[in-house]
C-alpha cells in the first residue's frame, strides 16, 4: 500500500516536515555518496548506522573486515563514538527506494502531525520516535552486529501520531494486488491498522525464524516508534482539525 494523500488541511507551511526531507536527501546523495542505481558505500554505514552490538556492548566497536563484520575492536580515529549513531542512523538510507517510501510516508502524514503541535515539538517529537525505534530493536537482539540505518522508526512515530488523531481521515491509497493495481480511498485507521499489523505479522516470522521474516527490515523498530507515537501524541497535539467527510476534488 502506498498513500498518495489524505484529507486534513494544514494551518501553515510544514516547515520541520519539510525540512527532514532535505536533509534526508542530502545525507543519502551527498554525504552516503548513493546514487539512483547504486547503494552507499558499506563503510560509512557500518561508521555511522546504530549497530545494537555496540549500544548493548558500549565501547566495543564493529567494523568491516573484507566483507564480514568483526566486533569487538576498540574504537578508531575514523570512527564517530557509538551515542553519536542513534541521530546519524535517522537521516540515512541504504537505497534510494528505502529514502523514497520514507520520504512518501512522513510527507503525507508529517505534515499534519507537525501542525497538531507547532514545530519544536514536533522535532522533539519525531527524535523520540526514532530513539523508541531503535531501543525496540536493540530490546529483540542486543548483541546483533548489524547496522541499522533509515528514518523509519521515527517515521513510524508520525504513523503512530495520526491514526490516534485521525483515525476517520481518509487517505488516497495505490494498492498492489499481485500485478494489478488500483486506486482506493481508505479510513486512516483502516490503511495504518494494515500497516502495523504487517508490521507485527512479519516480526513474529522473524522471531520464529530467520528465514521466514525480515529480509534486512528492522521490523520491530517499526513497531516501537508506532507505538510511542501512539502513546505521546495527546500529551502533544494542541491543535486537532476536525475530519471532512472526503477528499476535495481538485478545482
Amino acid at each position: 500500500m502506498i498513500p498518495l494523500k489524505d484529507n486534513i488541511p494544514t494551518d501553515r507551511t510544514a516547515i520541520v516536515t519539510i525540512a527532514l526531507i532535505v536533509i534526508n536527501v542530502l545525507v543519502y546523495f551527498v554525504l552516503q555518496r548513493g546514487g539512483v542505481f547504486s547503494a552507499p558505500p558499506d563503510g560509512l554505514v557500518v561508521n555511522w548506522g546504530v549497530i545494537p552490538y555496540e549500544l548493548w556492548n558500549y565501547g566495543d566497536h564493529c567494523r568491516l573486515a573484507g566483507s564480514q563484520l568483526a566486533c569487538g575492536a576498540q574504537p578508531s580515529s575514523g570512527e564517530p563514538p557509538t551515542w553519536v549513531t542513534p541521530f546519524s542512523s535517522m537521516f540515512m538510507h541504504g537505497s534510494v527506494l528505502h529514502l523514497a517510501g520514507n520520504m512518501l510516508f512522513l510527507w503525507i502524514f508529517g505534515n499534519n502531525v507537525e501542525d497538531s503541535m507547532g514545530r519544536l515539538k514536533f522535532i522533539v517529537f519525531y527524535l523520540l520516535g526514532g530513539f523508541a525505534a531503535i531501543a525496540a530493536q536493540v530490546a529483540m537482539d542486543p548483541n546483533d552486529p548489524a547496522p541499522m540505518i533509515g528514518a523509519s522508526g521515527a517515521v513510524a512515530g508520525v504513523l503512530g501520531a495520526y491514526a490516534v488523531l485521525y483515525p476517520r481521515a481518509r487517505v488516497v491509497t495505490l494498492i498492489f494486488i499481485v500485478i494489478i493495481f488500483t486506486v482506493i480511498e481508505l479510513p486512516a485507521f483502516i490503511m495504518l491498522g494494515l500497516w502495523f499489523g504487517q508490521q507485527i505479522l512479519l516480526g513474529s516470522l522473524e522471531l520464529t525464524g530467520p528465514e521466514g521474516g525480515g529480509g534486512g527490515v528492522a521490523y520491530f523498530a517499526h513497531i516501537g516508534g508506532f507505538a510511542l507515537g501512539a502513546a505521546l501524541i495527546r500529551l502533544f497535539a494542541t491543535n486537532v482539525k476536525p475530519v471532512p467527510e472526503r477528499i476535495p476534488n481538485p478545482a
